[in-house]
């Protein structure tokens, strides 16, 4: 075995153990992403559990639980709204609205997100174009985020939605509930958010994706092994040359 030989086994070996070591990584990411499915398909089928229930007054929801349908009742604090900027609807840049609703015999009030109204800069809207003349808003619960993360924004903007942000823009205390409004939309009010999505996602896609890589290495890999046992004229390399 000449010198030559030599290295190119070892240059092959060492190909072949890296193609198995990635399709070993990929194998282990496509089973990743089919845990992720599952988890998916068990939240998406939480969710549509909370939402199949009956509605509740908000006061009678006293479990917390996220997507329940519920009934809010009270008077809209239109002077204390926050804004939610950078939030995008069919590829246009606008703002969510927070409005903080006082409800009846408590000194607590509730923030319903109200929905998306367009703003060019993605930051500013004239408030009061978008005020409802109502005191009963129909959604479901969502939990504020217990971020320790204050206010992040500039005057009664927030960038990310979170408790402490939430109660540091308000003069008075505030559930750590809040209700993503399901009413019914006009051309003046904000564009309600749709019902959270209960679809499988892309998790299969890439499961599929990543098994798919694992067999190219694997098979990249083999082609690769058996052509360099093989000689260019179809004799098995290592062996004894013809006619010795």
């Amino acid at each position: 075995m000449n010198g030559s030989t030599a290295r190119d086994r070892v240059r092959v070996g060492t190909f072949v153990a890296l193609a198995v070591v990635l399709a070993a990584v990929f194998i282990r990411l496509g089973f990743w992403q089919l845990a992720r499915l599952e988890q998916r398909r068990a939240r998406n089928a939480h969710i549509a559990s909370r939402l199949a229930e009956p509605v509740r007054a908000f006061d009678a929801s006293r479990d917390s639980a996220s997507f329940s349908r519920v009934t809010l009742t009270g008077t809209p604090d239109y002077q204390n709204e926050i804004v939610l900027t950078g939030r995008s609807r069919n590829g246009s840049p606008g703002v969510h609205i927070l409005t903080p609703v006082q409800r009846p015999n408590t000194d607590t009030a509730v923030v319903v997100l109200r929905g998306w109204v367009y703003a060019p800069d993605a930051a500013s809207a004239d408030l009061s174009r978008w005020h409802e003349a109502r005191s009963e808003f129909h959604g479901y619960v969502m939990q504020l985020p217990p971020s320790t993360t204050a206010h992040s924004g500039s005057g009664r903007k927030l960038r990310a939605l979170s408790l402490p942000a939430v109660r540091g823009l308000l003069p008075y205390p505030v559930s750590a509930q809040y209700v993503v409004s399901q009413d019914t939309a006009s051309d003046r009010t904000p564009a309600r958010l749709a019902a959270p999505a209960l679809d499988d996602g892309p998790h299969l896609s890439y499961a599929i994706q990543w098994f798919s890589f694992a067999m190219i290495a694997i098979v990249g890999a083999a082609i690769v092994a058996f052509r360099a046992r093989v000689s260019p004229d179809g004799n098995e390399r290592g062996g004894q040359r013809v006619g010795q």
